[in-house]
C-alpha cells in the first residue's frame, strides 16, 4: 500500500510541477517583457529629460547673452552719443570695443553705410548689401530711439567663425550702432542639444540600441554605436515603428526579431530595441533553476507524504514544524533533530543543510558586495522575529562600532527607533538621503508592510559631494573661483529682496588697467596670475556683506549690502583701494608690479531700484573714470553722466 500511495503521490505532484512550470513559463515571459518595457521607458525618459535640460540650458544661455550683448550695444550707442570724439580714429573705436569687451564695433550713417568700425575693412559696407546685414534695416526705418535687433548666431565667412550681432539705433541722429561677438558658450550648448551628442554618452547594456528619427522627413538624427549606419534609413522608419509605444516584437530587414519600445517627443520618434536572443538569455536560466527547485520540492514532498503512513508521523512533523517556526522567526541557529527513523533523520538533515545554505548564501552575497566595493547594507525585521537581521557592512555605513550594531539588532524596538531618528532630518532636495556625522551621507530605502520592515542602506557621500561640486563649478569662474556673472546677479537679486527699506546697497564695477598690455607682453599665463592676484584681494572682502563676481575678461563686479549708512560701504571700498595701492602681483620671476584697477559704484536704498539699473549706473561710472583718469574710484553722478 505504501508503494501504491507513493506512486500516485509522485504522479500527482509531477502533474502539479509541470503545471506550475507551464504557468511560470508564460508569466515569466510576460514579466520579462514588462521589465524590459519599464527599463526602456525609463531610459527613453532619461534621454528626453536630458534633451529638455540641454534645451533649457541653451535657452537660458541665449537669453542671458542676448541681454548682455544688448546692454553692450546700448552702452556703445551711449558713448558715441555723449563722446563723438571716439569716432575720430579706428584706434579709439578699437579701444571702445575692448572696453566693452566685444569683438567688433560698427557705426553707420543715416544711409546705412558703415562709416566707422573697429575692423577697418568693414568701413564702407552697406547694410542693404547682404541678407545678414539687411536684418538690421528696421532700425533705420523706425523712428523709435530705442529700436534694436538681436540676431541669432550665424557663420561669418569673412572671419571664418560663428558670430552673433546686436544692433541699436544711434542717439540723436539716424544710424546703426552694431556690436559683434563670438558666442562660445551658446555654440557649446547648441552642440550638446543634439541626439547624436546625447547618444554618444548614453550608457547601454549588451544588445541594446537607441535611435531618434525626425518624423518630418524620416531621417535618423541620432543613434547608438550598436546601429549600422548603412542600414539606418531602411531599418528604422517612422511608419514601421510608431505603433510600438506600448512595446512589441518587430523584425528588422535582416530577419532578426527584436523587442522594441518607442515614444514621440516633439516631432522626434525616440526608440529602444534589443534582440530577442539577448532578452531571453536570463529567462531560460531562470526556467531551469525553477525546474530544479520544483524538482527538489517534489522530492521533499514525496518523502514527507510517505512518512504519513508510518508510525510517529504526526509527532515528527509537529517537532519539525516547531523547529521551523524558530527558524522563520530569525533564529537560524536552531537545529532540527527528529529521530525514530531514517526518513525523519534525512528530512532533519536536509532542512538543516538548507538553512546552512541560506546562511552561507547570505554570507557569500555580503562578501561579494564587499569584494565589489559596493557601499550597500540591508536589514530585515518582522514583528514575530526576536532579532533584526543585518548585513555585515551596516555598522560601517552607520559609522557605528560593529559591537554596537549587534547589540542594538537584538532589540528591535531600539534598532527601529535609531533608524527613524536618522530619517527625521533628510538633506535639502533629497528626501531619502541623510547626513551622518557632518561629512558622511547615506541613502535609506525602507519598506514597511504589515509589520514587516525591509531596508537598504547605501553610501551616498560621493553622490552628494559630486552634486555639490558640480553646482559649484557651474556657478563659479574656473580661474578665479569667483561667482559667474549670472549666478552673481541671482544672488544679488535674492539679497535685495530681503533688504529693509532703510538699508543701503551698492553695485561696484571694476576693470583692471593695462591688462591687455600685460597679456601681450608676458603671455596669457602671466595674465591669469595677475587676475588671480586681484581676485584674491576681492575674496578678502567681508563675505557677510559682499558678493564678488568675475563678469568677463578683466571685468569684476561687487554687490554690497547690510548697512544703514553709506559711509560703512565707503569704508569697505576705501580699504579695498588701500590694499590695491599696496598689493603687488608677481608677473615673472624678475618682474613684480602693483595691481592697478579702476572702479565705479552706484548706490540704492532698500528695494527702490532694479538690480540691472544699479549695475548699469556702476558701469557708467566706471566708464567715466576710465575716460578721465584710470586707477581711481568714482561714484555714479547722474548729472555728470548726462553731460559727458
Amino acid at each position: 500500500m505504501q508503494k501504491i500511495f507513493k506512486k500516485y503521490t509522485i504522479i500527482i505532484i509531477s502533474i502539479a510541477v509541470l503545471s506550475i512550470l507551464v504557468i511560470n513559463f508564460f508569466l515569466s515571459a510576460k514579466s520579462l517583457e514588462k521589465q524590459q518595457f519599464n527599463t526602456f521607458s525609463v531610459k527613453i525618459g532619461q534621454v528626453i529629460q536630458t534633451m529638455e535640460r540641454n534645451q533649457s540650458e541653451l535657452e537660458s544661455i541665449t537669453e542671458n547673452l542676448d541681454e548682455d550683448y544688448l546692454t553692450r550695444a546700448k552702452a556703445a550707442a551711449y558713448v558715441v552719443e555723449k563722446n563723438p570724439s571716439v569716432l575720430e580714429s579706428v584706434e579709439e573705436i578699437q579701444n571702445l570695443a575692448e572696453l566693452l569687451n566685444v569683438d567688433e564695433l560698427h557705426v553707420s550713417d543715416s544711409a546705412g553705410i558703415i562709416a566707422y568700425s573697429s575692423v577697418p575693412r568693414y568701413i564702407g559696407l552697406d547694410f542693404h548689401g547682404g541678407k545678414q546685414m539687411r536684418g538690421f534695416l528696421p532700425i533705420l526705418e523706425s523712428d523709435a530711439e530705442d529700436e534694436y535687433v538681436i540676431q541669432e548666431a550665424q557663420p561669418n565667412t569673412a572671419e571664418g567663425k560663428m558670430m552673433k550681432y546686436v544692433g541699436v539705433s544711434r542717439k540723436g541722429i539716424k544710424g546703426i550702432v552694431q556690436v559683434g561677438l563670438e558666442p562660445v558658450r551658446q555654440l557649446e550648448a547648441q552642440e550638446k542639444n543634439t541626439y547624436d551628442y546625447i547618444f554618444s554618452r548614453f550608457p547601454t547594456e549588451q544588445g541594446e540600441e537607441f535611435f531618434a528619427i525626425d518624423t518630418k522627413d524620416g531621417s535618423v538624427i541620432g543613434y547608438t554605436e550598436g546601429m549600422e549606419a548603412a542600414d539606418e534609413a531602411q531599418t528604422y522608419s517612422v511608419s514601421s515603428l510608431i505603433k510600438y509605444e506600448d512595446g512589441g516584437y518587430w523584425k528588422d530587414d535582416n530577419g532578426e526579431k527584436r523587442y522594441i519600445v518607442t515614444r514621440m517627443y516633439d516631432h522626434v520618434l525616440i526608440g529602444a530595441s534589443i534582440s530577442e536572443a539577448v532578452l531571453y538569455q536570463p529567462f531560460w536560466r531562470n526556467i531551469l533553476l525553477t525546474f530544479l527547485y520544483l524538482a527538489l520540492v517534489e522530492v521533499i514532498a514525496v518523502i514527507l507524504l510517505n512518512y504519513l503512513v508510518k508510525q510517529k508521523v504526526v509527532s515528527g512533523i509537529h517537532h519539525i514544524l516547531e523547529d521551523l517556526s524558530h527558524i522563520t522567526k530569525g533564529d537560524l541557529d536552531t537545529k532540527v533533530e527528529v529521530g525514530g527513523n531514517p526518513e525523519f533523520q534525512d528530512l532533519s538533515d536536509g532542512i538543516n543543510t538548507m538553512v546552512n545554505s541560506i546562511v552561507r548564501t547570505t554570507d557569500r552575497i555580503s562578501k561579494i558586495i564587499d569584494i565589489a566595493e559596493i557601499p550597500l547594507a540591508a536589514f530585515e525585521y518582522q514583528e514575530d522575529m526576536k532579532d533584526v537581521f543585518v548585513t555585515s557592512r551596516l555598522n560601517e555605513l552607520l559609522d557605528l562600532p560593529k559591537e554596537e550594531v549587534e547589540r542594538i539588532s537584538r532589540s528591535p524596538g531600539q534598532f527601529l527607533e535609531m533608524i527613524r531618528t536618522i530619517m527625521k532630518s533628510p538633506i535639502e532636495g533629497e528626501p531619502d538621503v541623510f547626513c551622518i556625522h557632518d561629512k558622511k551621507y547615506i541613502r535609506i530605502h525602507l519598506s514597511v508592510d504589515d509589520g514587516h520592515y525591509l531596508g537598504a542602506v547605501l553610501d551616498a557621500t560621493k553622490e552628494v559631494l559630486d552634486k555639490r561640486r558640480m553646482f559649484y563649478e557651474n556657478n563659479h569662474d574656473q580661474l578665479t573661483g569667483l561667482s559667474r556673472y549670472a549666478y552673481f546677479k541671482y544672488q544679488a537679486s535674492q539679497w535685495m529682496e530681503q533688504m529693509e527699506k532703510a538699508e543701503i546697497c551698492a553695485a561696484v564695477m571694476m576693470d583692471l588697467d593695462e591688462f591687455k598690455r600685460i597679456n601681450d607682453t608676458y603671455g596669457h599665463d602671466v595674465g591669469d596670475k595677475y587676475l588671480e592676484s586681484f581676485a584674491a584681494l576681492l575674496k578678502g572682502l567681508p563675505q557677510e556683506h559682499c558678493l564678488v563676481s568675475r563678469r568677463s575678461g578683466d571685468e569684476f563686479c561687487i554687490f554690497i549690502c547690510g548697512f544703514q549708512d553709506i559711509s560703512e560701504i565707503q569704508k569697505i571700498l576705501k580699504e579695498l583701494w588701500r590694499k590695491l595701492r599696496e598689493e603687488e602681483a608677481v608677473i615673472t620671476q624678475d618682474v613684480i608690479r602693483k595691481i592697478r584697477a579702476s572702479g565705479g559704484v552706484a548706490y540704492a536704498r532698500g528695494q527702490s531700484r532694479l538690480l540691472e539699473d544699479l549695475l548699469l549706473e556702476a558701469d557708467q561710472a566706471l566708464y567715466e573714470v576710465k575716460r578721465e583718469n584710470k586707477g581711481l574710484f568714482k561714484e555714479y553722478d547722474a548729472d555728470k553722466c548726462q553731460e559727458a
